[in-house]
């Protein structure tokens, strides 16, 4: 049984290109296009495998698209276990203007879930004998699937002494929190619409994740900046973080990567401070990719040397 274990409910295939110019109306002609698989708890397990770590992924797989994605994982000897839907599992489409290199993201709805269908994945998670020690819920909700469907994992997972990290936003991320969870990874944005009310001063910041935690909503608060950093906090304070200075090429799963190598670091035995620390340096190695590229471990390694910690 692995000792991680990611699950995307609305994974996909994602397609990127590039394009000379993106103009209303004209017809396009593309660059070579890239697939990869892609999806929140998806690009977690990607990252710790290539990491060195081992996860497995679960996710909805349904028609000719789920059968590419269970390919595209068979090749890169990811140990995953999709859970066949009847709809069939969508693409995602990123387009970069050569001109501007203004990168376009076009996100798909997804399948609708029939209710059998997303409790199989909650038995996928659940049914085995020795729980893993982390468990990621990553991405958006389907069509079909409940707003509790995180607090219903989260639940389960405190009772069988698992280490829930909820990867999301709005209704679902919150039911979550309600529940309590280990460790949440908002935007600023989104922590603001937790809390309910406007943040726009790092003491504010401060005061909002921390009163999360003395809530014990979540034991620890990843509030992303993006290529600004991160502020961390748990009971014993807040710590913020910057990272280091890389051509940022595309945002594609750099906030997965992060999730992937603070959770792959404390499963080893790291510190907090340490998991997040190498957590920025894959976030800012996987924006200095082109496309849908992810990090390399050589970059993450180079990269978690400069990233500067602050009380």
């Amino acid at each position: 049984m692995q000792t991680i274990i990611t699950l995307t409910m609305n994974p996909s295939v994602d397609v990127s290109t590039t394009v000379e110019r993106i103009i209303p109306e004209d017809k396009l002609r593309c660059g070579e296009a890239t697939y990869d698989a892609g999806g929140g708890g998806i690009n977690v397990a990607r990252v710790i495998r290539r990491l060195g770590g081992e996860a497995q992924a679960i996710y909805t797989s349904g028609g000719a698209t789920g059968r590419m994605l269970q390919r595209m994982l068979d090749e890169e000897e990811l140990d995953h276990y999709p859970v066949q839907i009847r709809e069939r599992t969508r693409h995602n489409f990123t387009a970069t203007d050569e001109t501007t290199s203004e990168e376009f993201r076009f996100v798909l709805p997804g399948p609708t879930l029939s209710e059998a269908e997303w409790r199989s994945c909650l038995d996928a998670l659940f049914t085995t004998e020795a729980p893993p020690a982390y468990m990621v819920a990553s991405g958006s909700l389907p069509p079909g699937v409940p707003d509790d469907f995180y607090a219903e994992i989260a639940r389960r997972g405190r009772e069988r002494q698992v280490r829930v990290v909820v990867d999301a936003a709005g209704e679902a991320l919150r039911l979550a929190m309600e529940t309590g969870v280990f460790l949440i990874k908002p935007n600023v944005q989104e922590l603001s619409a937790l809390v309910g009310r406007e943040l726009a001063e790092r003491s504010e910041h401060e005061a909002a994740v921390m009163e999360i935690v003395e809530r014990g909503q979540s034991e620890v608060v990843v509030l992303s900046f993006g290529s600004e950093g991160a502020l961390v906090a748990t009971r014993e304070g807040c710590e913020w973080f910057y990272p280091p200075e890389v051509e940022a090429q595309s945002a594609v799963g750099a906030g997965d990567s992060m999730v992937a190598l603070i959770v792959l670091s404390l499963e080893q035995g790291s510190s907090l401070r340490d998991a997040v620390r190498y957590g920025i340096a894959a976030g800012a190695a996987t924006a200095a990719q082109p496309g849908t590229e992810l990090c390399s471990p050589e970059d993450v390694g180079h990269l978690a040397e400069q990233v500067v910690e602050e009380n």
